[in-house]
């Protein structure tokens, strides 16, 4: 997921660990013999002449590179994964036939390299990968293949012929997630959400999430206070877990948000009695009392454009699909389907807010707030000029004033808005 200054990345593969693929667990969706052979007789494969004719269905070849699991049942994989199936089948594709996938490979350039290497050596004519830490990777290959596209999630490095980025509005998913998490903490009569987040002001991803639930929760209850413990890592679920049972026992936290990759932040709140909005996708299944809804990706948008592109005319895929940056508007992110642990209030405030940001008439980080109040049935929203401010009162927009720009929401935020505190 991952954004902006990539972790120092070492370590090489040996050959052997390649052809075992024990290290990296890769696996191509099409394991017949047949497929192998055809990969092989074209293994230059990876490298067609521009003047070819546009391949086929039955002929276009999906990569996948992944940073856990293919076989995961909910996060940032499975969102990944179940939008790339998806994506796959709406252009044609059948995905037990068409998607190689390498998965469980870590942000490390050698591996990453190693990893393309071989689903290039697949003839695959599109590879996608999904982590931030392999930007650097992905741009090296991008020349070495120039006849392959290469597409890279959450990153910012791209070139005019063969490499593009790809992420999305989630800070607008978390506004509505916040909502809920508001109304659940005024019902609890607990002002303390907790958030446990992959990386703090450091990343503008984490940093313009955390703020947008903050937006939301307060716009609900505007005593709200959000305790954000930053874990360092994009996922690793022990230290998820802790960071939850932290909050909880420690900060008195009723409700706890995430930005990390599984589900144990939710799992925690359910084991502790309080509640959770998840991310990536819907965590009801894993924390049944405690789930009240996830921001969440509709990912088959992008690969859909992006395999239709690709197979039309890959010659002209960055212009036009190019750097792909969409919201609530394209179907791209929401919140997943309410539980029943919601309060009668929630649907109705989230479709207010939805249809002000989905029609363009406002959107999270103004200097227009949304407050609400009302029982189920009477939800009103005032829009109130109210300057939007960091967490030690410095204006960042003026009352009444637009919201900040993409390339802040992007690239530059690096602080919290009133409201949030960092707990370690």
């Amino acid at each position: 997921m991952k954004k902006l200054v990539s972790l120092v990345l070492t370590a090489v593969f040996a050959v052997s660990c390649c052809i075992s693929l024990s290290g990296c667990q890769a696996q191509t969706a099409p394991a017949t013999s047949g497929a192998t052979s055809k990969a092989e007789e074209t293994t230059a494969g990876s490298k067609e002449s521009e003047s070819e004719a546009k391949p086929a269905a039955g002929d276009f070849k999906v990569g996948a590179i992944y940073i856990n699991s293919q076989n995961d049942t909910s996060g940032y994989t499975f969102a990944h994964h179940k939008g790339i199936t998806e994506g796959m089948k709406q252009v044609g594709l059948d995905p037990s036939k068409d998607l190689y996938i390498v998965d469980n490979v870590p942000e490390d350039d050698e591996k990453v390299k190693q990893a393309i290497d071989q689903l290039a050596g697949d003839g695959c004519n599109i590879i996608f990968g999904i982590s931030f830490g392999y930007i650097n990777a992905m741009n090296e290959k991008a020349t070495e293949y120039p006849d392959i596209i290469f597409s890279h999630a959450t990153g910012y490095m791209s070139n005019e012929k063969n490499f593009n980025n790809y992420f999305g509005r989630i800070y607008q998913a978390r506004f509505l997630a916040g909502i809920a998490a508001g109304y659940k903490s005024l019902a609890i009569k607990n002002d303390n959400i907790g958030y446990v987040s992959a990386w703090g002001t450091e990343y503008a991803e984490t940093c313009s999430g955390i703020n947008g639930f903050a937006l939301g929760a307060r716009s609900v209850n505007p005593n709200a206070k959000i305790h954000v413990y930053e874990i360092s890592t994009w996922g690793d679920q022990e230290k998820e877990r802790q960071a939850a049972q932290v909050l909880i026992d420690t900060y008195k936290c009723g409700v706890i948000g995430q930005h990390c990759d599984s589900a144990q932040p939710q799992i925690v709140a359910n084991e502790k009695g309080v509640f959770g909005c998840g991310y990536n996708s819907d965590m009801t299944a894993e924390a049944p009392k405690a789930h009240l809804c996830a921001a969440i990706w509709n990912w088959s948008a992008y690969y859909a454009t992006a395999m239709k592109a690709a197979m039309t005319d890959k010659g002209s895929f960055m212009t036009t699909v190019g750097n792909y940056y969409q919201g609530l508007n394209a179907g791209l992110v929401d919140v997943s389907p309410l539980s029943s642990n919601c309060e009668p209030e929630t649907a109705e405030a989230i479709k207010i807010a939805k249809d002000l940001m989905i029609s363009g008439k406002w959107d999270v980080f103004s200097g227009v707030k949304l407050v609400f109040s009302g029982k189920a049935g009477a939800v009103a929203v005032e829009q109130k000029n109210d300057a939007l401010k960091d967490n030690q009162g410095a204006e960042k927009v003026a009352a009444g004033g637009a919201s900040v720009g993409d390339d802040v929401i992007q690239g530059s935020m690096n602080y919290y808005v009133e409201g949030v505190t960092q707990v370690n």
